[in-house]
C-alpha cells in the first residue's frame, strides 16, 4: 500500500471518528434538547475522538518514515554475504547505493550483478511486506483509540480542555522543532568555522584585504598558503545592498503612501496584487534579467557618456536586487501606515492642514519607527541574496567603492567555495562556513533590531 494511500484512509478515518464522537456526546446527553448538560459544545467531543483515532497512526507514521528504511536495509545487508558485509564503511555505502538503485530499476554494478540482484529483491519484499503490517498496524490503533475515546464519553468529560491541551502541545512542540533546527544550523556552521579559525587567525579574516582562497601552484604566490582576507567580500556586499536600498526604499515608500492615503479601493485592490507579484518571481529570473539586460543595457549607456561600465558591475546587481525588495518595502510600509489611528489624521485637517501636509507632518512620523524596522528587515533580505550576485556581480574580490565595477559578496563566496565534490579538511572549503556564521549573525542582529522597533511602534499604538 502507498504511504500517500495510507494518509488518506487514516484521515477518513479521523473524519469519521469525528462525526460518530460528535453524535455520541448528544446521545449521551439525552438528544439535542439537553445539549447544555455537556461540558463542551458536541464538536469537541468529536475532535476528541478524531485525535485519539488519528494521532497514534501519524506518530507510527513518523517513526516509520524516520526509522523504517534503516531497518529494512540493515536486514539486508546483514544478509549479504560475508566479504560484502565486512567491507570499510564508504565501499558498504556504495553497496547499499547499488542495492537502492538496482531495487528502483535504474541501475545495476556488472562486477556484483548475483549478489545485488538477490539484495535488492529482498530489499523490495520486505518494504512491501514492512508497509502492509505498518498499514495494518495504523488502522488497529486508529479504531483501538477511538473506540478508547468512544467509551469515555460522559456529559461530565471535559473535552474542550482536552482538545485544546493536545492542540497546545501541538504548538509548543513545533516551536520547539524551529527553535532546536535554528539551534541544529548554528552549531553546525559554528563548528567549522571554529576549525577554520584554527588554521587562520580570525584577525587576518575579519581584517585582512585580499581574498584569495585558490589553491597555488607556486611557493611564491600568494595562494601557496591562501589568502582569507574577508574585507573585500564585506564591502561588494554592503555596496550592493546599499544599492538596492537606495532603489527600494523610495519607490516602495512612495508606492505604500500611494496605495495606503491615495489610492481608491478599485484601485488598490488592482495595484496592490499586481505589485505582489513581483515578490513571487523566482530570483533566477531576476538573475537572468540582470546578466542578459541590465548589464548590458548599464554598458551601452557608460560608453555613450565616456564611462567604463563592467559587464558584470554591482550597480547591475544592485538595482535588479532593489526591484526585487520592492514589493517587501511597500508591503510593511502599507501596512505600518494604516496602523496610524485615523484620529491623528482627522485632527491634522482639523487644524486646517492638507492631505499632503498631514502625511509629511503626522503620518510619516508617527509610521517611522515601523518603518525604519521594514527597512532593516529588507536590509537583511538584500544582504541573504545570492542567485542575481552569482548572475550578475561577478566573482572578482575587489576592495572597491565604485559601483561599476565587478565585485563579490559572502554569498556568491559561499557557493564558489562548496561548488563540486569538497573534503571539508582544508581552509578553502571552510571558509564557507566562518563567512555563512558572519552573515548568520550580522542578518540575526538586523533581525533583532528590526523586530525590537517594529515592537515599540506596536506598544506605542496598541
Amino acid at each position: 500500500m502507498r504511504l500517500s494511500t495510507l494518509l488518506l484512509i487514516l484521515t477518513v478515518m479521523a473524519i469519521a471518528a469525528f462525526m460518530l464522537g460528535r453524535r455520541r456526546s448528544i446521545q449521551v446527553a439525552g438528544g439535542y434538547g439537553a445539549i447544555r448538560t455537556l461540558h463542551s459544545l458536541p464538536k469537541y467531543y468529536g475532535y476528541y475522538v478524531a485525535i485519539w483515532c488519528g494521532v497514534p497512526g501519524l506518530l507510527l507514521f513518523g517513526l516509520w518514515l524516520s526509522f523504517g528504511d534503516a531497518l529494512i536495509m540493515g536486514r539486508v545487508v546483514a544478509s549479504l554475504p560475508e566479504q560484502l558485509r565486512d567491507l570499510p564503511d564508504a565501499q558498504l555505502s556504495l553497496v547499499v547505493n547499488d542495492i537502492k538503485n538496482m531495487a528502483a530499476g535504474q541501475f545495476m554494478n556488472p562486477q556484483r550483478g548475483a549478489e545485488i540482484a538477490v539484495a535488492a529483491d529482498l530489499y523490495n519484499s520486505l518494504r512491501v511486506s514492512a508497509r502492509w503490517i505498518l498499514s495494518g498496524l495504523i488502522v488497529a490503533l486508529g479504531l483501538a483509540g477511538s473506540g478508547l475515546a468512544w467509551t469515555r464519553l460522559r456529559p461530565e468529560l471535559r473535552a474542550r480542555n482536552r482538545v485544546e491541551g493536545i492542540v497546545k502541545l501541538g504548538l509548543i512542540l513545533a516551536s520547539t522543532v524551529a527553535i532546536l533546527t535554528t539551534i541544529g544550523i548554528l552549531l553546525s556552521v559554528l563548528f567549522e568555522a571554529i576549525r577554520f579559525f584554527q588554521k587562520i587567525p580570525m584577525t587576518d579574516f575579519l581584517f585582512g584585504l585580499t581574498w584569495s582562497p585558490q589553491t597555488a601552484l607556486r611557493a611564491d604566490q600568494v595562494g601557496s598558503s591562501g589568502s582569507f582576507g574577508a574585507i573585500p567580500l564585506f564591502t561588494g556586499t554592503l555596496l550592493i545592498s546599499a544599492i538596492a536600498m537606495l532603489v527600494a526604499m523610495p519607490l516602495g515608500l512612495m508606492t505604500a503612501i500611494f496605495l495606503s492615503e491615495y489610492a481608491t479601493p478599485r484601485v488598490r485592490a488592482w495595484v496592490k496584487p499586481a505589485l505582489e507579484i513581483l515578490a513571487g518571481v523566482p530570483t533566477v529570473v531576476y538573475g537572468y534579467f540582470a546578466a542578459l539586460t541590465v548589464g548590458p543595457l548599464l554598458g551601452d549607456l557608460g560608453a555613450l557618456l565616456g564611462l567604463d561600465v563592467a559587464s558584470e558591475s554591482a550597480l547591475g546587481a544592485g538595482l535588479v536586487m532593489g526591484i526585487m525588495i520592492i514589493p517587501f518595502v511597500s508591503s510593511l510600509s502599507d501596512d505600518v501606515i494604516n496602523a496610524v489611528p485615523q484620529a491623528m489624521r482627522d485632527g491634522s485637517y482639523g487644524l486646517g492642514a492638507t492631505q499632503s501636509e498631514t502625511i509629511k507632518h503626522v503620518v510619516l512620523p508617527a509610521a517611522l519607527p515601523g518603518i525604519v524596522g521594514g527597512a532593516l528587515l529588507a536590509v537583511s533580505r538584500a544582504i541573504g541574496e545570492t542567485m542575481i550576485v552569482v548572475m550578475a556581480a561577478g566573482l572578482a574580490a575587489n576592495l572597491t567603492a565604485n559601483p561599476l565595477e565587478a565585485v563579490t559578496t559572502v554569498t556568491v563566496q559561499i557557493v564558489t567555495l562548496l561548488v563540486g565534490d569538497q573534503e571539508f579538511d582544508s581552509a578553502k572549503t571552510l571558509a564557507a562556513f566562518a563567512l555563512g556564521l558572519v552573515l548568520f549573525i550580522v542578518t540575526l542582529l538586523l533581525n533583532v533590531v528590526a523586530l525590537r522597533v517594529v515592537r515599540k511602534y506596536r506598544e506605542q499604538y496598541e
